[in-house]
């Protein structure tokens, strides 16, 4: 296993040409294209339906998207070891899609966050099922020296969805808001109605299009829930990772950022169609450079640009500038989602992907709530974050992503295997 550095005799650039991006690669980032359409049509709108429509305060906001995240993903590394187990991970991703689908149009009904809270949760049990097994597919179809590529792939088509089911609420909220203002009831109810196609197309192209890779040799050993049997360098990255994400509270406190700094409900989605353009531009490249200089240079570089940014959300005292530091925002996401995934398949063995994966995402998806629950608290002014109001959450976040950047750089690289 090489180290997320450069591999030893790794292929010329040309060797990265587009058509040797396997199948299943192409048909699970044409799968999340899809479903992103969908999701972020509905998922951009949902903390100013919360605050404008149903009058949830950013605690509750906050309660919402952490404990579904959390939850949820308890289920990632069940699901990740089950398809290392099975040796399947198809019918897995496909029920995840499947279960997000079929929930999706009950936000239609909903009157209270307690109903919003239900269907964000089922929607995530749905993301916890899928999400694993689909990481481990991927890395399962391809070698090393196209994981770079091939992960950054999938984000850049994932967040060309975004960007699409952005530019289509933005449409929805023209035609029935014109100028904007704060959203209403039947605005966002329109949008859950257009969002059920994407989904449901998405739904049939992974059931039809995607094929379970056969296992190149029988494990030694069955696979363990345990962190026990995993290289060192994973345990020390997914330890930096928690420090990292208790910074990283829900995208929905940037987005009632925005709106608090004076951006239109229309302004804001222009706000969020820049971040996912950058980061849809930006992925593909930084995978491709993860591949030829190291995965860990592009991680520590995407979380100091997120530090920026997040000290840029705090201090922003105009709408102009909030639009300026999304931009910031989607070069981090582009530099850091995709090579994350390729640099855990680097350091695991390939038994071992869909452990491997579900405990990552759980991580990250379990330390969501505290990160969440904390950032809502800072908004209002926790103890010693007092009098600094929705500035908190991001100078909170900014710090702690410093001390995750120098810990990827310093202690990291010690760590036995690390490069």
């Amino acid at each position: 296993m090489n180290s997320g550095e450069r591999p030893t005799g790794a292929p010329s650039q040309a060797s990265h040409g587009w058509r040797r991006v396997p199948r299943n690669v192409w048909v699970l980032s044409i799968t999340s294209y899809l479903t992103d359409v969908s999701s972020e049509m509905i998922v951009s709108l949902l903390p100013l339906f919360l605050a404008n429509v149903l009058g949830a305060g950013t605690s509750v906001i906050g309660l919402i998207e952490g404990l579904a995240e959390t939850t949820a993903s308890v289920l990632k590394v069940f699901s990740g070891w089950l398809s290392d187990k099975l040796g399947q991970r198809k019918w897995l991703t496909v029920a995840g899609y499947g279960l997000s689908t079929l929930v999706k149009p009950f936000l239609y009904f909903a009157t209270t966050w307690s109903w919003v809270l239900g269907v964000r949760f089922a929607d995530r049990v749905g993301k916890g099922i899928r999400t694993a097994p689909r990481d481990a597919l991927i890395a399962d179809s391809i070698d090393e020296t196209q994981r770079g590529l091939s992960f950054g792939l999938h984000r850049a088509m994932d967040t060309a969805g975004a960007f699409t089911g952005l530019l289509i609420a933005a449409a929805v909220i023209w035609a029935i808001q014109a100028g904007g203002g704060i959203l209403q009831r039947v605005t966002f109810q329109t949008v859950v109605l257009v969002s059920i196609v994407p989904a449901a197309v998405a739904v049939l192209v992974l059931a039809f299009g995607a094929r379970d890779m056969p296992r190149r040799r029988e494990p030694a050993r069955a696979p363990s829930l345990t962190l026990g049997g995993f290289d060192a360098r994973y345990r020390g990255f997914l330890v930096i990772l928690v420090v990292f994400t208790l910074g990283n509270s829900s995208d929905a406190f940037l987005i009632l950022r925005a709106q608090e700094r004076g951006l239109s409900v229309l302004a804001v989605m222009g706000a969020l169609l820049t971040l996912n353009l950058v980061y849809s531009l930006v992925s593909s490249p930084a995978g491709v450079l993860s591949d030829r200089i190291g995965r860990r240079r592009l991680m520590v570089g995407g979380w100091l640009i997120y530090g920026l940014a997040y000290l840029g959300f705090g201090l922003a005292s105009a709408g102009w500038q909030i639009w300026l530091l999304y931009a910031l925002y989607g070069v981090y996401y582009g530099m850091t989602e995709g090579v994350a995934r390729a640099l855990v398949a680097d350091m695991v063995r390939p038994e071992e992907h869909g452990t491997a994966y579900g405990v990552y995402n759980a991580i990250v998806g379990v330390t969501a709530f505290p990160a969440s629950l904390i950032a809502g608290l800072l908004w209002q002014g926790l103890g010693p974050w007092q009098g600094f109001g929705p500035a908190a959450p991001f100078l909170f976040g900014a710090g702690l992503a410093l001390v995750a950047a120098l810990l990827m750089t310093v202690w990291m690289p010690r760590l036995k295997g690390g490069g």
